[in-house]
């Protein structure tokens, strides 16, 4: 981190077949991906249910090595923090929306042996999470509200983004919902190196193309 925030793209997976769930990530990951975005929700932070923590050991088992951004779009982050440590997740990433007590949770992700992210709905306020910028290794923009995939970019989350890279330079700063190539440009110029990507990778033709194009994109303003 000292040297500053790097261009990062990973693959919302949510959009892709999850019936080959592995041979979709390792797809991803072939095409050039820098990490996957594991997107788990639980029917009551969003009206959503996808996958937990069972699911996400066994894609560890398969794929070692990947770096796995746990999405936590769940209503008691907490309660999964052994749970996802222990089927292999590397970031865990809560909403604080959805915690009681953020410095706590922090410290449990970290002695789970994870990093931590904090996310935030596109109704939040940033200067909430301002005060939790310092325990993160990651903040989370959402560009969409969570809960569902293939919704449309929303451009005017980019003054949190912003706010963020002036308060927080070292720190990765993600922005997850509907980024694609047409606006991948304004995201970088925000200030978010970590690129979350589900339909515009995960549907094209050729994935890994449209992930060299996002990254070469955020490489201008993060250059390595």
């Amino acid at each position: 981190m000292a040297c500053g925030p790097k261009a990062m793209i990973g693959p919302s997976i949510l959009n892709s077949d999850l019936s080959m769930l592995y041979d979709e990530s390792e797809k991803m990951i072939n095409s050039g991906a820098d990490y996957l975005h594991l997107d788990v929700m639980d029917g009551h932070f969003v009206p959503n249910l996808t996958f937990g923590h069972p699911v996400v050991k066994c894609l560890r088992q398969k794929i070692p090595k990947s770096f796995f951004d746990m999405h936590m779009m769940v209503a008691n982050p907490e309660k999964w923090v052994e749970a996802m440590a222990d089927a292999g997740a590397n970031q865990y990433t809560f909403h604080i929306e959805a915690s009681k007590d953020v410095p706590d949770l922090c410290r449990k992700i970290k002695e789970a042996g994870m990093k931590v992210g904090i996310g935030l709905k596109p109704g939040t306020d940033v200067s909430v999470v301002l005060p939790y910028g310092p325990l993160a290794d990651m903040l989370l923009v959402m560009t969409v509200e969570p809960g569902f995939g293939g919704q449309k970019f929303m451009a005017d989350m980019m003054p949190k983004v912003e706010r963020l890279r002036a308060e927080f330079p070292l720190v990765n700063i993600e922005v997850d919902g509907g980024v694609s190539p047409a606006n991948i440009d304004q995201c970088a110029k925000a200030g978010a190196n970590m690129i979350v990507s589900g339909s515009a990778v995960v549907k094209s033709p050729q994935p890994a193309e449209v992930i060299s194009q996002l990254k070469q994109a955020v490489q201008k303003v993060f250059p390595e």
